[in-house]
């Protein structure tokens, strides 16, 4: 049994479960090692499956040695023999990535086979994400060669960015780039919105030409061994006039704010209003929308939660982003973003491109 399958061995006792069916793809990939795009686990303290069709298993069982590969096959037999096995009662599911229709296929599977009659499916939430939001060493390693990546990026394309550029030319430059650096994806669609386009938060980049002297937001990131970065940098080509000048510097001051002040202890919320209260004081809080971050690993948009009504409390190991913004409609946005890692005393930034 592994280190992390044997945290997560103690959470089913705690929560009074025998086992743990885990759908997620990245609970299962944070779990086993797996990295097939196709099966499940389960999970009891004393046993661990991995089922997967006949695509992966061989890649399986070299992956996951602490688990008991089986090939799936039409039906459910490979589940409904492993929880005859297993003798387990009380069977928990993913309730946030388990679908209606295989929770009620599964039930049907379990309430027809008669030496399961007393085998309940127990919905969970959060049990495996509550483990990712602490990252170890080697998590940490994986990240930060995703965030060189981004980060080299980011420091070679944006000086050859020039007016008359699409927004759509520049995203690619930006991900053939992180290609360059050694990513091996891009962790999801690289955003560039320049002028006005820039007061859409998430705009998807367009054919629209970059204009001198306006701003462009440009939200990027690298994946390198199944973990992700997320870098958001907001520049001008040519000379910034004296409204971007303004905003950038309230952006920038609640973005090192937050950075700056964070401790261990604080809730996601409390956080957040360390940046949304200085915008907000600047007279723009309307036009600051969304959470000031969120916690990044193998999903790019994982815990710990760090937004307004964020209740989880911040603690030492957690990664998470800090991305302040104000967004202005008819004149664009600015958005500053980096990855920070907290500590004891407070939070270490692993992304280092020039701001």
């Amino acid at each position: 049994m592994n280190e992390r399958v044997a945290q997560l061995a103690a959470q089913l006792s705690e929560r009074e479960l025998d086992a743990l069916l885990v759908s997620n793809p990245e609970n299962r990939r944070y779990l086993s090692g797996f990295t097939g795009s196709a099966g499940y686990l389960l999970v009891t303290p004393q046993r661990q499956f991995l089922f997967t069709d006949s695509r992966y298993t061989e890649q399986a069982g070299s992956q996951s040695p602490h688990f008991e590969v089986v090939r799936m096959k039409a039906g459910l037999g490979w589940l409904l023999d492993a929880l005859k096995e297993t003798g387990v009662r009380r069977v928990g599911f993913e309730s946030d990535n388990m679908t209606v229709a295989s929770y009620n296929r599964t039930l049907d599977a379990i309430r027809d086979e008669e030496e399961l009659g007393e085998t309940s499916l127990i919905a969970t939430t959060g049990i495996t994400d509550e483990l990712r939001a602490f990252k170890d060493k080697e998590e940490l390693a994986q990240l930060q060669k995703a965030i060189d990546a981004s980060d080299r990026a980011m420091e070679q394309v944006c000086p050859t960015i020039e007016a008359g550029m699409t927004e759509k030319e520049v995203a690619w430059k930006m991900e053939a780039a992180m290609r360059q650096f050694g990513a091996d994806s891009i962790s999801f669609n690289t955003i560039v919105a320049a002028g006005p386009n820039g007061a859409m938060a998430h705009h998807r980049p367009s054919d629209r030409a970059i204009q001198a002297g306006e701003p462009i937001v440009i939200d990027m990131g690298a994946r390198v061994g199944g973990y992700c970065s997320d870098l958001t940098r907001t520049v001008v080509v040519g000379e910034p006039d004296e409204m971007f000048h303004r905003i950038y510097n309230i952006v920038l001051g609640a973005q090192l704010t937050a950075i700056n002040t964070v401790r261990p202890g604080l809730t996601g919320e409390e956080c957040d209003a360390l940046s949304r209260d200085i915008i907000a004081e600047a007279g723009y809080g309307d036009n600051f929308g969304h959470s000031l971050g969120h916690g990044v690993g193998l999903a790019v948009h994982e815990n710990p939660r760090v937004g307004p009504r964020a209740e989880n409390v911040l603690e030492p190991g957690m990664v998470f982003t800090i991305e302040p913004g104000i967004y202005l409609p008819g004149w664009g946005g600015v958005r500053i973003e980096d990855i920070v890692v907290l500590g004891e005393e407070g939070t270490k930034a692993l992304s280092k491109a020039g701001k």
